[in-house]
């Protein structure tokens, strides 16, 4: 049997509180650096428990709008939001230097995730911060995403990703959060669905098609209500299976 090597990372910091109770179970996290939800004392208290588990650390940029938890799209000039996402990426690094700690990856948020997927604009404007902070970082993107090919005509490193927690439309699209079966939320429809991914390299689509997909991570949100469970059943699942998580 083929030896599968995966990543699990969920989104933290955004006020939802289970962060100690997530950590023992993945091996990335987002951290929310003040666009949709974090400050300078909740980005120290994610950076504090990752170092303790030993789980890498991500920036987590969102469209500067708390009021709608970064998922609504923003009109904005792209200095404005190149400058928000800079600024937010900085504000982590500047906690990461005070707690020894390095940043690994740079995962944009919500409704600026899913535009950079589609937007050239848009992924032009992430990668040129993401260049601007000079580090080697690696930039999380979904497969065959325009933020994908722009990240790769600038040299920046990616890995690719997928959604443990959410369907997907046959343009590898999430299904919106708007719409029913948006959200997995059975322990074993999730797992069920990223074994799929991680086996066949194929996602099954809400219209029952099975799409081309490849991921090395997984993202199980944060704020799901079951988050905690989810993540724990699809860790031990996984491993019964002999996927490697790390």
């Amino acid at each position: 049997m083929q030896n599968f090597k995966i990543d699990i990372n969920v989104d933290l910091g955004e006020g939802v509180g289970n962060e100690s109770q997530l950590m023992p179970y993945i091996s990335s996290c987002n951290i929310a650096c003040g666009g949709h939800a974090g400050d300078a004392e909740t980005m120290r208290a994610v950076v504090r428990l990752a170092k303790e588990h030993g789980v890498k650390i991500g920036a987590h940029p969102s469209f500067p709008d708390k009021e709608n938890f970064g998922r609504m799209p923003m009109e904005m000039p792209s200095v404005v939001l190149y400058k928000s996402i800079k600024k937010q990426i900085r504000d982590l690094l500047s906690v990461l230097k005070d707690e020894h700690a390095r940043l690994c990856h740079i995962k944009p948020h919500g409704a600026l995730y899913n535009l950079a997927a589609v937007d050239e604009k848009i992924a032009k404007t992430i990668i040129e911060a993401i260049k601007s902070i000079a580090l080697p970082v690696k930039l999380y993107v979904p497969y065959k995403s325009v933020i994908a090919d722009v990240a790769i005509k600038n040299n920046v490193s990616i890995i690719y990703e997928a959604f443990a927690d959410r369907n997907y439309n046959a343009d590898l699209t999430l299904v919106p959060r708007n719409k029913e079966y948006a959200l997995i939320g059975d322990s074993n429809a999730l797992f069920n669905h990223v074994y799929r991914m991680i086996t066949t390299q194929k996602v099954k689509t809400i219209n029952g098609s099975e799409i081309a997909i490849i991921a090395d991570t997984f993202c199980v949100h944060g704020d799901h209500p079951k988050a905690v469970n989810l993540v724990k059943t699809l860790r031990a699942n996984l491993e019964a299976k002999g996927v490697n998580v790390a």
